[in-house]
């Protein structure tokens, strides 16, 4: 199941894509260095822009990265 600020934090995310408020920005990763190109929505407070991170795109082939959702059945090798 998915929880309650994951499904809000994507609500969010749609809201700001639907206004044209998204942004794709290279950060660092805080935990290797390594550069990591970050999905943001974009909001104002007052004359300064504000970025919030949603995450970053996956390197290489996406696929490889997660498995889908497990459905009861067993995972194929």
């Amino acid at each position: 199941m998915i929880p309650d600020h994951a499904r809000a934090n994507f609500q969010t995310l749609l809201r700001a894509a639907e206004s044209g408020d998204l942004a794709l920005m290279e950060c660092t990763d805080a935990a290797t260095g390594e550069p990591r190109y970050v999905i943001c929505a974009v909001g104002r407070d007052g004359g300064d822009y504000m970025f919030t991170p949603f995450g970053h795109l996956a390197d290489g082939n996406p696929y490889d990265a997660y498995l889908p959702p497990n459905t009861g059945g067993e995972i194929a090798a």
